[in-house]
């Protein structure tokens, strides 16, 4: 029998004892065929590879992460991220969707990849509703229905709109959950709740979503698997503390590691694997770790073609040199070397494609001094309301603070707090909310961007009004992405021209270019286990505990609006 590829003296991981075992290997086309630990007389092969005890493992697979938060195209990422063992994902594209809709999906689904993209439909675009939020795209329930039938589509992006989930059962998310479960009633149904439980995760759970990917603590995980959740475990989770509560209770059948959003200079240094890594070092035995990063994730999401190494799955698979520090020797998808060490990150071979007006999406004015001026009734201090950030994370608190009121203004500048302002973006509207931040920036200067989860509209936060002004043209100037100024001159940027959330850039430019503001961020005094994130997320209405979008601040939870300034309509 002639086979096209087989890899020999190879330490090859059997997914269902959990062990490793000195096996040869044969695969025929992008399948593997015959796995045995006898000598191969009666296969032929054209191509040879000796492993020399290497351990051979199915290729990684993320089953729930957003391309856009690397902030490229779909085909550069594919490049980027093979070069880190990952060989399929399932991808929400509800950042793209925001922006630009269905033109948006489309555009994603359409782009070449050499690793495997899904994608999971996003359920939740806006995040809220139009009334808190506005967005360039709209999907509601007819478009949810022509993406039942799109071959990519496997999954229903995670249901963000806790409110709408549990208290409004004709609440357009609940709409979109039962047309899913009608025309589609084994799809995996994605989850997002935070700091939920007793009665309210009961409420969630009765609407069929069945899994969670958000920040746990020991107990939510207890309560949630318990309960029948599957948890996805991104970076945040994945902590000595959470993997003692996995290990101890054998949980790792209903949990998979994730990375729901790897920065593009983060993605230079590592994807998927530097999670597996982590969870091993937190603890997670390494055979397990690996279990959850193929096979897990592979029957959460319905695959039954790949996530082992057995005869009729797809050869996509790694070449380690050790377990315990996950070093990755070789990447093979459909049996094809597609990556070995030592090489660099390619650039695809055919230009990312998107259309014209991906790349002049900003329509709103420039700023002025005048916007930045707040007039009250309170004659010496008026009460303000502040969304505090935390130094890990992105969730905030709700606090209230006193700032000194001169000549019937606010002195906000001289209070130690950042203004924060969102632009409605997609000349519609031309809205403006306002809102303070505290522990945010400590120096003169100010940072903008339109990668503002999840309606990506212009966002601008800073301490000094020239500043604000400076940040905001330039943001304008580049048609989207990030920016950091001080004393009115630019210190970083990061452009983003697609759409204001994506480059077409090399990644290894682009991963350079953002390292550049988060390092002039924290240069400002922005202080957080991920920079770029926690600021990015401040504009997001689900995520704890309170955030701002161009109608104002909002509670989270409750989502009802926060004025400015206590007791007063600003």
């Amino acid at each position: 029998m002639k086979v096209d590829l087989a890899i020999e003296n190879a330490q090859v991981f059997n997914t269902f004892t959990k062990k490793f075992e000195k096996k040869n290997v044969c695969i025929i086309n992008d399948k593997f065929y015959y796995i045995t630990a006898d000598e191969m007389e009666n296969c032929q092969a054209i191509e040879v590879v000796d492993a020399k005890n290497q351990y051979l493992i199915p290729g990684l697979m993320d089953i729930h992460m957003h391309i856009e938060s690397s902030m490229t195209s779909p085909s550069i990422f594919s490049e980027a991220v093979l070069t880190h063992g990952v060989t399929t994902v399932v991808a929400d594209a509800h950042e793209i969707a925001n922006v630009f809709g269905m033109e948006g999906l489309e555009a994603f689904f359409s782009q070449p990849s050499v690793m495997d993209i899904f994608y999971a439909i996003p359920s939740s675009v806006p995040s809220t509703t139009p009334e808190l939020e506005t967005t360039g795209g709209f999907i509601g329930v007819e478009e949810v229905k022509q993406l039942l039938q799109h071959p990519k589509v496997i999954a229903l992006g995670e249901a963000m709109n806790f409110n709408g989930i549990v208290n409004e059962p004709d609440s357009l998310i609940r709409q979109i959950l039962h047309a899913v479960q009608t025309e589609m009633p084994f799809m995996p149904l994605e989850g997002h709740v935070p700091r939920v439980s007793g009665l309210e995760l009961a409420k969630f759970l009765y609407t069929g979503i069945t899994a969670d990917h958000t920040h746990q603590s020991p107990e939510s995980i207890y309560e949630k698997i318990t309960n029948g959740m599957f948890l996805e475990f991104q970076k945040k989770s994945i902590t000595p503390e959470n993997i003692r509560v996995v290990v101890e209770n054998h949980f790792y059948e209903y949990m998979s590691i994730i990375t729901d959003d790897v920065m593009a200079d983060d993605l230079l240094e590592g994807h998927l694997d530097a999670n597996v890594r982590l969870a091993i070092s937190c603890g997670m035995p390494a055979d397990q770790a690996i279990y959850c990063a193929t096979y897990t994730p592979a029957r959460r999401m319905g695959f039954q073609d790949r996530g082992a190494i057995v005869p009729g799955f797809k050869a996509d698979f790694l070449l380690l040199n050790d377990i315990e520090s996950f070093e990755i020797e070789a990447v093979y998808k459909d049996g094809k070397l597609a990556y070995k060490r030592g090489n660099g990150i390619s650039y695809p071979s055919v230009k990312p494609d998107f259309p014209e007006r991906f790349y002049k999406s900003l329509h709103c004015r420039e700023l002025t001094s005048e916007d930045l001026r707040f007039k009250v009734k309170a004659t010496e201090k008026a009460v303000v309301n502040v969304m505090q950030i935390s130094e890990v994370g992105t969730s905030t608190e709700h606090v209230q603070r006193e700032v000194r009121v001169a000549d019937g203004l606010l002195d906000w500048e001289n209070s130690g707090l950042a203004l924060i302002v969102v632009m409605e973006r997609y000349g519609k509207t031309g809205n403006i909310g306002y809102g303070f931040v505290d522990k945010a920036l400590f120096e003169k200067g100010a940072v903008a961007t339109t990668w503002a989860h999840d309606h990506h509209n212009l966002m601008v936060m800073g301490t000094c009004s020239e500043d604000i002004i400076a940040a905001q043209k330039q943001l304008l100037d580049m048609q989207g992405g990030y920016v950091v100024v001080q004393a009115e001159k630019v210190q970083a940027v990061c452009p983003l021209p697609v759409g204001g959330i994506i480059s077409d850039a090399p990644i290894q430019e682009l991963g350079a270019q953002l390292m550049e503001v988060r390092q002039a961020m924290i240069r400002l005094g922005y202080r957080n286990s991920n920079e770029i994130m926690s600021f990015s997320t401040l504009s997001l209405p689900v995520s704890p505990v309170i955030k701002i979008t161009d109608k104002g601040m909002m509670n989270v939870r409750s989502q009802t609006m926060i004025p400015l300034v206590e007791g007063e309509q600003i």
